[in-house]
């Protein structure tokens, strides 16, 4: 398992949140059992009040399969996911 972080944006004027079964399906895919069911463990999210920015800090077997679990976000705006390292095994590298 390697560890990522995960970014969708999306304009404000084409919110799913604002469409209840758009917004239910997104939801779902959150879900730490959803998510576990195609190896993806989700350690956090969060979505940045006012900014259509959500995070999620996962892990999961590979950045293909983070970006296809994932995919539904990219098609509603942009999807980012970025191989991370844990601030503990950074101060130990002595870099990032």
């Amino acid at each position: 398992m390697a560890l990522f972080v995960t970014e969708h944006t999306h304009p404000a004027d084409h919110c799913p949140a604002g469409n209840p079964a758009m917004a239910a399906g997104l939801l779902q895919i959150v879900t730490p059992a959803n998510a576990k069911a195609r190896g993806i463990s989700i350690h956090g999210e969060a979505v940045v009040k006012g900014r259509h920015h959500l995070y999620l800090i996962v892990d999961g077997p590979s950045e293909e399969a983070v970006r296809g679990y994932f995919a539904p976000f990219g098609q509603l705006g942009t999807l980012h996911v970025a191989p991370a390292t844990p601030c503990e095994q950074v101060v130990r590298q002595g870099h990032c």
